[in-house]
């Protein structure tokens, strides 16, 4: 399987979002190799949309990154304690990131789990902060290049599979922009997580 290139980035949100489904999230970190099968994301569109970070064109040191060339990590907090991976996509300038909401573990099993404290394996990925805690993925990610060697994306263009969409998760506050089904899921992949 070949790493995604920068071309592979530099698109619109919704598409890259879209097409991110299939691939494959890679961490080679201290502790050992983890990986999953990306089952769901979301797409932010930036300056335009409410639910995003960047919506107003909002330029802070949290934000920055967004502001590059796609293909690199933005890693937030949130309540203060879950880290959200997420992919910058679209050139600079145009501050749009994908969401990473869920995973189907593949390498590094037993890792994902002990930093997890679980050993039910549909519930190790499925949704944004448990999959960060079970790849590893925290703040010092943050700005990682995923054409790097450390936190990559790789293709796997064997996978055959069904896309819905549906609008985005806990984004109440985006007023008009809550609808817009902008969270794509690979249909019937148990692990898929769920709205509540």
């Amino acid at each position: 399987m070949k790493k995604l290139l920068r071309e592979f980035y530099t698109r619109d949100a919704n598409i890259l979002a879209r097409e991110l489904l299939g691939k494959i999230l890679v961490h080679s970190s201290l502790d050992g190799i983890t990986s999953g099968l990306i089952v769901e994301t979301e797409a932010y569109k930036g300056p335009e949309d409410k639910a995003a970070h960047s919506y107003n064109n909002k330029r802070t040191s949290r934000t920055e990154i967004m502001f590059a060339d796609g293909g690199f990590a933005y890693v937030y907090m949130i309540y203060g304690m879950y880290s959200c991976f997420n992919v910058t996509a679209n050139f600079a300038g145009k501050p749009e990131a994908v969401l990473i909401r869920a995973l189907e573990p593949i390498e590094g099993l037993e890792l994902m789990m002990t930093r997890r404290k679980t050993r039910n394996k549909i519930n190790l990925c499925n949704g944004p902060g448990k999959l960060c805690a079970a790849m590893g993925i925290t703040r010092e990610n943050y700005g990682d290049d995923l054409c790097g060697e450390k936190l990559f994306i790789l293709d796997d263009e064997r996978r055959d599979f069904c896309v819905k969409t549906s609008p985005r998760i806990n984004i109440d506050y985006a007023e008009e922009y809550k609808n817009l089904l902008w969270r794509y899921f690979i249909d019937g992949n148990i692990y898929v997580s769920k709205p509540k």
